[in-house]
């Protein structure tokens, strides 16, 4: 069975749990706000896990702006910590009882393969905050609670680049290197799936997410089938993939190769994998929902 899923932000309910703030509002609030933000978020949270049993939605992923700032303190150091800790105990039981598969995808910023050691050291922060979030919220220390990021760069060469990864890779804790992924890049300069297998699996045997926009626009030497195979082969459990398709191709031709559409336009083909997949549209769980009418619709044309 293959499941859909969306990412961060819910169009169908009236807010989601990503509010956070500006810089020159963190430093004129300070961590009080970041943590009243923190707060209302996870009760969101709660909310949208409820929304997405109801119309069975089993993949979603978490926003990175759940703790507005972070990375400028320590989760613990939040004054409504207690609060928000059963907060985020009561979401995981909630995502575990309704067999929710739950992600983190943190932002380009997180460079494990970076010359810069201050970059390597807040990138490992990062990771860290994302995985301790995910450990508040009882998910499981798997793939299966999955933290995606790219390599990021490619300073000095592909080779080089993978190769700080690689050795920065011990450097994380436990709770993040068993759930950490990496993902194929939309740049032609940046990875393929087959570079990633080559450089970073091979070494390391973290499992490779399968991007279709970004195959589509780096596709390599592989087709869409065999890079997507590929990437499946390295996860030891139920895979998960992300899809959009080109905005240019479907909704605005001045647009970018790779931005990403709105809707879903076309079948997505997974080639008869059991497989789940994050769908980076913009109209989100209204995708989802509008993806399986066409669906619906097109069953209905079919048998009638």
């Amino acid at each position: 069975m293959v499941q859909l899923g969306y990412a961060c932000i819910n169009l169908s309910l009236p807010a989601s749990p990503n509010r956070g703030m500006i810089k020159r509002t963190f430093e004129a609030k300070g961590i009080k706000y970041a943590s009243e933000l923190a707060i209302t978020n996870a009760k969101t949270l709660i909310e949208l896990i409820k929304w997405n049993y109801r119309n069975d939605i089993n993949v979603y992923r978490m926003s990175s702006d759940m703790v507005p700032w972070m990375s400028h303190y320590e989760l613990t150091d939040l004054p409504d910590y207690k609060q928000f800790k059963n907060l985020l105990h009561g979401a995981g039981i909630l995502a575990k009882k309704y067999k929710q598969r739950i992600s983190f995808h943190p932002g380009q910023f997180c460079q494990l393969g970076s010359v810069n050691p201050d970059t390597v050291t807040k990138t490992l922060k990062e990771l860290r905050q994302h995985a301790e979030i995910m450990d508040l919220m009882g998910l499981p220390q798997s793939n299966m609670a999955k933290i995606n990021i790219h390599v990021g760069n490619a300073t000095g060469g592909k080779i080089a680049a993978t190769q700080r990864f690689v050795e920065n890779f011990p450097l994380l804790p436990d709770n993040v290197k068993s759930r950490l992924v990496v993902e194929n890049d939309d740049k032609q300069g940046l990875y393929t799936v087959q570079e990633l297998y080559d450089l970073v699996h091979k070494p390391l045997g973290i499992p490779i997410t399968f991007d279709y926009l970004h195959h589509f626009c780096n596709p390599g030497d592989l087709q869409e089938q065999e890079a997507l195979e590929l990437a499946l082969s390295t996860w030891p459990c139920r895979p998960c993939t992300h899809y959009s398709s080109s905005k240019r191709l479907y909704e605005d031709e001045s647009a970018r190769l790779l931005q990403h559409t709105d809707y879903i336009y076309e079948e997505i083909k997974t080639y008869g994998h059991d497989i789940d997949i994050v769908c980076e549209v913009k109209a989100k769980d209204l995708a989802i929902l509008e993806y399986r009418k066409q669906g619906a619709r097109e069953k209905m044309l079919i048998t009638s």
